[in-house]
C-alpha cells in the first residue's frame, strides 16, 4: 500500500489531467441530480437495538399526553415500516447531496476518445478503451466518480496481461540484458533490482557494459558498493561485447544466481548502435545459447508515444523479453504505458515513480489504473 499511495501522489500530472478532462466532459451536458449517500454500516445487533429502544420511546410517547410535544410526535403517525426507516436513516448518518451527471452518449463518447489521446493513451487504445466503456451504458447517466471507475476497470483489464514480476529461472547464471535509449534510467534501474534481488538473498553481479560513459560506471559501483554487489567494469572505450563475455565467464565460476548487464544508451535509428547490442546478444549465445535469458527494455515514460518506436525496433535487435517504465512522477504520459500493454502484450516487470530504492516496485494493474485515473477504487 506505501507504493501505491506514492504513486498515486506522484502520478499527478497524468492523473490530474484525466481528472480534469473527465470533469469537464460531465459537467459539459451534465444536470444536479440529487443522490442518497450512505456512509459507514453499522453491526446489525447495534442497529436492531437502537430500533428497539426508540420503538419503546414511541410507544411510552403515545401513552403518555404530556410527552406528545417531544420528537416522538413527529413520527407516531406514521406506518411502523415507515417508522423503522426513519430511525436507521437517523442512526446510519444517510444523507442527500447534489451530485452532476450526463448521459452516456455519442458526443461523450466522442469527448472521451480525445481525452484519452491527449493522455498519451494512442489513437487505436484510446478508441477501444472508450468503446468498451460505452458498451452497455450508453443511454445511462453517471457522475465523474463513476466514470473514473469505469475507466479505471478498462485499463486494469488491459494491463492485467500484461502484469509479471521478473521471472527467476533455476538457470545459473540467469543473464538479464538491460538496455534502452540515452537517459532512460537503465544503470539507476539495475542499481536497484540488483540491490533488492541481493536483499531477497540471491548472488548477484552487475556488469557496467557502458563503457564509453565513466558516469554510469560509477553510478553503478555506488549501487554495488551500497548492495554488497560485485560490479566488472573495462577500461574506458572497450568493446562491450567483451566485457559481456568476460561478466558470463566470471558468474559462472562464481555460481552466481543473476548476471544483470548494462549497456550504453542508444538511440533506436542509429543502426551502427543497435548493431553493436546486436553483437552482445551474439557473443553471450556463444557462451550460453540459453542467454539472455531476459531482455529488458527500460522505457523513460516522459518520452510518450515514442516508446512505441523504441520497443519496435529493439524487439527486432535483442528479442525484448520484458519492460520496466520510468520516471512516471514527472510526466503527463502515463497512458502511453496503456498504449504498450495494448499493442505489444510484452511482460510489464516493475515502474519508477523517483530515485530511491522503494521507488522501483513490481507493477500492479489495478493500483496503475486507480492512480492513473484517480479513481477511489
Amino acid at each position: 500500500m506505501a507504493f501505491f499511495k506514492k504513486l498515486k501522489e506522484r502520478l499527478f500530472k497524468s492523473s490530474s489531467k484525466i481528472d480534469e478532462g473527465l470533469d469537464a466532459i460531465v459537467e459539459d451536458g451534465g444536470e444536479e441530480e440529487e443522490v442518497e449517500l450512505e456512509q459507514d454500516l453499522i453491526p446489525q445487533k447495534e442497529a436492531d437495538d437502537f430500533i428497539a429502544s426508540d420503538q419503546s420511546n414511541i410507544e411510552v410517547a403515545q401513552k403518555e399526553p404530556a410527552v406528545e410535544k417531544n420528537v416522538s410526535s413527529k413520527v407516531e403517525n406514521l406506518e411502523p415500516e415507515k417508522q423503522k426507516e426513519t430511525f436507521v436513516q437517523k442512526f446510519l448518518g444517510r444523507k442527500k447531496e447534489k451530485v452532476t451527471k450526463r448521459k452516456f452518449d455519442d458526443e461523450m463518447l466522442e469527448q472521451l476518445e480525445e481525452l484519452l489521446i491527449a493522455s498519451d493513451m494512442g489513437v487505436e487504445t484510446a478508441m477501444r478503451v472508450a468503446a468498451n466503456m460505452a458498451q452497455g451504458n450508453l443511454g445511462r447517466r453517471f457522475s465523474t466518480a463513476e466514470i473514473k471507475k469505469l475507466l479505471a476497470d478498462e485499463i486494469e483489464q488491459i494491463m492485467m496481461n500484461v502484469a509479471q514480476p521478473l521471472p527467476i529461472y533455476p538457470k545459473q547464471p540467469q543473464v538479464v540484458l538491460v538496455v534502452g535509449v540515452n537517459g532512460s534510467g537503465k544503470t539507476t534501474t539495475i542499481g536497484k533490482l540488483a540491490s533488492q534481488f541481493k536483499e531477497a538473498g540471491k548472488n548477484v553481479v552487475i556488469a557496467a557494459g557502458d563503457t564509453f560513459r565513466a558516469a554510469a560506471v560509477e553510478q553503478l559501483q555506488i549501487w554495488g558498493d551500497r548492495a554488497n554487489v560485485p560490479v566488472l567494469v573495462a577500461p574506458e572505450g572497450s568493446d562491450p561485447a567483451s566485457l559481456a563475455f568476460d561478466a558470463l565467464e566470471r558468474a559462472q565460476q562464481d555460481k552466481a544466481d543473476l548476471l544483470m548487464i548494462d549497456t550504453a544508451g542508444r538511440l533506436q535509428n542509429r543502426t551502427d548502435l543497435m548493431e553493436e547490442l546486436a553483437k552482445i546478444v551474439r557473443v553471450l549465445k556463444k557462451k550460453d545459447p540459453d542467454s539472455p535469458q531476459n531482455t529488458i527494455l527500460v522505457l523513460d515514460a516522459t518520452t510518450g508515444q515514442n516508446a512505441i518506436s523504441q520497443v519496435e525496433t529493439f524487439r527486432e535487435i535483442a528479442e525484448v523479453s520484458g519492460l520496466i517504465m520510468t520516471k512516471l512522477d514527472g510526466t503527463a504520459k502515463g497512458g502511453v504505458l496503456v498504449a504498450l500493454a495494448d499493442k505489444f502484450g510484452l511482460p510489464i516487470h516493475a515502474i519508477g515513480v523517483g530515485e530511491q530504492i522503494d521507488d522501483l516496485a513490481p507493477f500492479d494493474p489495478a493500483e496503475f489504473a486507480q492512480a492513473l485515473t484517480g479513481s477511489d477504487s
